[in-house]
């Protein structure tokens, strides 16, 4: 008779977390004392797969949230410009982001 083993076993909650690059970061999922960290390399890696349009999703609340993502942007030198993203797709729950295109044989690295 075979074991089952529980797949809850093998989680490691210190193991890094793989993210669809897919334009769209949903910051509900990590702890707030995280996002500067998970924004920066998220966008790094975006722009590194040619994912220059990003949605950053931060949540209404109270807005500081919102407000540490959109005091992060303006530092990095990746990111070319950001607003707020229309009612449509997130009003001011979330922001959008264009990155910078990688010159040609640029790794921004």
């Amino acid at each position: 008779m075979a074991s089952e083993q529980d797949p809850d076993d093998d989680f490691d909650p210190e193991a890094p977390v793989e993210l669809p690059l897919d334009g769209n970061l949903d910051l509900h999922l990590f702890h707030p004392r995280d996002v500067k960290d998970v924004v920066t390399e998220y966008l790094w890696a975006c722009r590194q797969k040619g994912v220059l349009d990003v949605r950053i999703i931060h949540g209404k609340g109270s807005g500081a949230l919102r407000r540490t993502v959109q005091a992060l942007l303006p530092k990095l030198p990746e990111v070319e410009s950001f607003r707020s993203a229309s009612e449509s797709d997130g009003g001011w729950g979330a922001t959008w982001v264009r990155l910078k295109p990688l010159a040609p044989g640029d790794t921004a690295g």
